[in-house]
């Protein structure tokens, strides 16, 4: 698999919280190890230990991002199927951004929907707007293979004008700074990537809107046209 000048140009027409659960702290010295162990296996006990538990699975599954406004991207590399010739490559971020002016958006999945109904057709819808503001490249990522981000590519029948790349290792993710644990939802995602759009000029973050979870609100192609 790999990345040409060429092909690129075709596809543009143109990463912790600090928090924890409660301490309970024994303050009386006649209390044993012994009792304490018989008081916390009582009814109310475990059911002490049990809020401490999820409170403690919370507070590490909280996403505090890695990535600010005037970092520099990190450099993973995503995969997708060339329009062009149909074949599977690959671009780094770097390439994707290095002196150009790049929108990037994520999803927490292709094909769910608020991703299929509203984020990626509103950049869809809005590329023509955003590309005579001067932006030079659209590009939305998820967690998925590139397989799946071909096949909702094709299920949606869209063009070109948004590049669909695949973080099906949570390579970027992970370095953002933005992943999330969806793996005691029913819909059995495992871990995604939180929703946002991030406008980089030469691959210096300028604009950063970060949804909590897989809100949607900020990251909308219309809020990202605001302030360019």
């Amino acid at each position: 698999m790999a990345t040409t000048a060429s092909s690129l140009s075709a596809l543009s027409p143109a990463p912790a919280g600090g928090g924890g659960g409660k301490r309970f702290v024994v303050s009386s010295p006649s209390l044993s190890f012994s009792s304490l162990r018989r008081r916390l296996t009582t009814p109310a006990g475990l059911r002490l230990r049990a809020a401490g538990s999820e409170t403690r699975r919370r507070a590490a599954s909280a996403v505090v991002a890695a990535i600010a406004v005037g970092d520099k991207l990190p450099n993973a590399t995503l995969s997708y199927f060339d329009p062009a010739d149909g074949e599977l490559k690959t671009v780094t971020v770097s390439e994707l951004t290095a002196g150009r002016k790049a929108v990037l958006f994520a999803v927490p999945g292709a094909f769910t929907p608020t991703c299929s109904q509203k984020h990626l057709p509103g950049f869809v819808e809005k590329a023509g707007e955003l590309k005579a503001k001067g932006v030079d490249a659209i590009a939305c990522v998820s967690v998925n293979d590139a397989f799946v981000m071909r096949a909702w590519k094709e299920s949606l029948g869209l063009a070109d004008d948004v590049l669909l790349l695949s973080d099906g290792n949570l390579e970027l993710t992970r370095a953002l700074g933005v992943e999330m644990d969806l793996s005691d939802k029913p819909m059995g995602l495992g871990v995604r990537s939180r929703r946002y759009a991030l406008l980089a000029e030469d691959g210096v973050v300028k604009v950063l809107n970060l949804e909590e979870g897989g809100a949607f609100t900020t990251s909308s192609a219309e809020e990202m046209l605001k302030v360019l």
